[in-house]
């Protein structure tokens, strides 16, 4: 069964009539032609679709990797509220990876442990005190004296889902 995501794609290549576009083509439909994201959410939308692998680049211009001709369009078709909302989604996903990728560089900087290694300490300690990565490599940046006071109210946010 295909997803929303290749039902957005299939319809604006089938709109198009062609099977290769380009990225500001994909995302004036998007935002201005068909208003259904904003033109920040268009965008996050088709980097989505590439990392996705359900887009492919060839040089200026991007085609589906999937059959979209034979993905049948609901008559009346507009993507649902979840799609709509994709850039706090991912804001969301990659203020949670950094947060603790941050802490990870700063305790590479202030020990003579490589990545590896520390990521496996935090891990460890995450583990045995049942607590999150990101506390944990506080923990361990305490044993260093390494402050991550600016990170305190993100990680909060994070155990608590807080929005």
């Amino acid at each position: 069964m295909e997803s929303e995501s290749e039902i957005i794609l299939s319809f604006l290549f089938k709109r198009s009539g062609r099977e290769k576009l380009k990225f500001s083509d994909l995302y004036l439909a998007l935002s201005m032609d068909l208003n259904w994201f904003t033109p920040d959410d268009a965008k996050t939308f088709i980097n989505l679709a590439l990392k996705q692998n359900l887009l492919t680049k060839e040089g200026i211009f991007i085609k589906p990797n999937f059959d979209f001709e034979n993905i049948v369009v609901p008559i009346g078709f507009t993507p649902s509220e979840r799609k709509i909302n994709l850039k706090k989604v991912e804001k969301q996903e990659k203020e949670d990876e950094s947060i603790l990728d941050k802490i990870i560089k700063r305790l590479i900087e202030k020990t003579n442990l490589d990545k590896v290694q520390i990521t496996e300490l935090i891990n460890l300690i995450a583990k045995e005190k049942n607590i999150k990565e990101e506390v944990a490599g506080i923990l361990i940046g305490k044993k260093y004296n390494t402050n991550f006071e600016e990170f305190y109210k993100q990680i909060e946010e994070k155990i608590f889902n807080i929005d």
